[in-house]
């Protein structure tokens, strides 16, 4: 059994939240022998979330009795957890017995049902990597199996943020971009913007760059992709803000795998402490992944029809695949736009089943200033109402702070106003 990791104190009840940053697994094999059904069920659970998506997890009942028998003959995974419901005696001598026939470098994850630093102690002393009392939740699983496998020392996880739209032209780059810029410029925070539009990413004009290489560079070339080939790739826009843009280019389809985007995120998690994935509107294997693995996920929508029905399919979705995270965060964007009939603010939100978490005003002059001049809404208009929603907006996401519950439904009275206002 390997050397034990530095003993932590969980809370007893996890609820899903976003400022909880685990880090995935490793592409690793855990078996658990347990003993009741309730850890049976938790262990269980924790296989189907995102985090889990590399490793290799089999649960089955018997306890230490059935693990010592199961490895008689055969190798030991890389973690095995145990369930243990008896007292301290029962569970030293099971340990020993499981030490004959534990391969080096197996690290094992007790579950135990009693609350006693000495039994804690002496599971230490015999190399036990980490011990939880049940009843355990999926998070603290999860967690203790994660930290098993962080280097000592490691600097925490960055935050991934993906940024979606419900269909074409709501302005979801948009959005990402002066996101990104509000986190690196109002929260001091090193941000990267990785735009994931290949062929018709617009983060070089929004930012006003036009860098040689970029995203491109790091998905179509998978067996060269390390730490400093990324590092070249990105092109600097400000002290904490960089950009990985997107080629704009025809000459190649995006036709890409599932798993092609993973090693550049992988990456830039382990040097930046958030990272804004302004992810295309479309529906494939490797976006799907993106956004399901994400720490916090935008949706944009537009107040229409089109854009409810999208909206409202991938929440749902989302939330789906994700029961142990922050649900993804809803924005109205575009709303007041003269002469155009609209869904109401207070309806959209209702039939989608969520707050939302931020309403932008239609205002062509700012946004189309901005985009033209190749700057981002804050430089623009440092003191907007626009700004500031970006600014609060940030700071949720980050999880700097709770996010503002809007007056009505709505973020600000001005734009309770303007939502209400009847369009002919």
């Amino acid at each position: 059994m390997s050397a034990p990791v530095e003993p932590r104190n969980l809370p007893d009840v996890v609820e899903p939240q976003g400022e909880r940053i685990i880090a995935p697994l490793p592409r690793i094999t855990i078996q658990a022998f347990c003993e009741t059904p309730g850890v049976v069920e938790a262990i269980s659970a924790a296989a189907s979330d995102r985090r889990m998506q590399k490793a290799h997890l089999k649960v089955q009942m018997g306890g230490a009795p059935a693990a010592v028998e199961a490895y008689r003959h055969n190798p030991t995974p890389n973690v095995i957890v145990l369930e243990f419901q008896g007292d301290r005696t029962g569970i030293l001598s099971s340990l020993d017995q499981l030490s004959t026939v534990c391969d080096a470098g197996t690290k094992v994850l007790v579950i135990g049902h009693v609350n006693d630093v000495v039994l804690y102690r002496e599971l230490m002393r015999r190399g036990v990597s980490e011990y939880l009392i049940a009843p355990i939740q999926v998070l603290d699983f999860i967690q203790a199996a994660s930290e098993l496998f962080a280097m000592p020392g490691a600097e925490p996880l960055g935050r991934t943020i993906a940024v979606a739209g419900a269909k074409g032209g709501v302005g979801s780059s948009t959005i990402a971009h002066n996101l990104a810029w509000a986190v690196a410029k109002s929260l001091s925070t090193q941000t990267v913007v990785v735009d994931l539009d290949i062929a018709f990413g617009t983060a070089g004009l929004d930012f006003n760059q036009d860098p040689p290489q970029g995203v491109s560079e790091a998905v179509f070339a998978p067996d060269r992709l390390d730490a400093n080939l990324v590092d070249r790739l990105l092109s600097r826009c400000s002290d904490n803000l960089s950009l990985l843009a997107a080629p704009a280019m025809l000459d190649r389809t995006t036709d890409l795998s599932e798993t092609a985007v993973d090693g550049l995120v992988d990456i830039l998690r382990n040097s930046i402490p958030t990272i804004v994935l302004d992810i295309p509107h479309t529906w494939n294997a490797w976006a799907r992944r993106l956004l399901v693995s994400s720490d916090e996920i935008v949706l944009v929508a537009t107040p229409d029809l089109a854009s409810l029905r999208n909206v409202k399919n991938l929440y749902d979705l989302l939330k789906s695949a994700r029961p142990n995270d922050q649900k993804p965060r809803v924005i109205l964007n575009q709303v007041g736009l003269p002469k155009r009939p609209e869904i109401g603010a207070a309806d959209f939100a209702k039939a989608i089943g969520a707050d939302l978490a931020a309403i932008l005003p239609f205002d062509a002059a700012l946004f189309g200033t901005a985009s033209n001049n190749g700057q981002m809404i804050a430089e623009v208009q440092p003191s907007s109402k626009t700004a500031e929603i970006f600014t609060s907006l940030a700071a949720a996401v980050t999880g700097r702070m709770e996010p503002r519950r809007p007056r009505g439904g709505l973020l600000d009275p001005f734009i309770s106003k303007l939502a209400r206002r009847k369009v002919s």
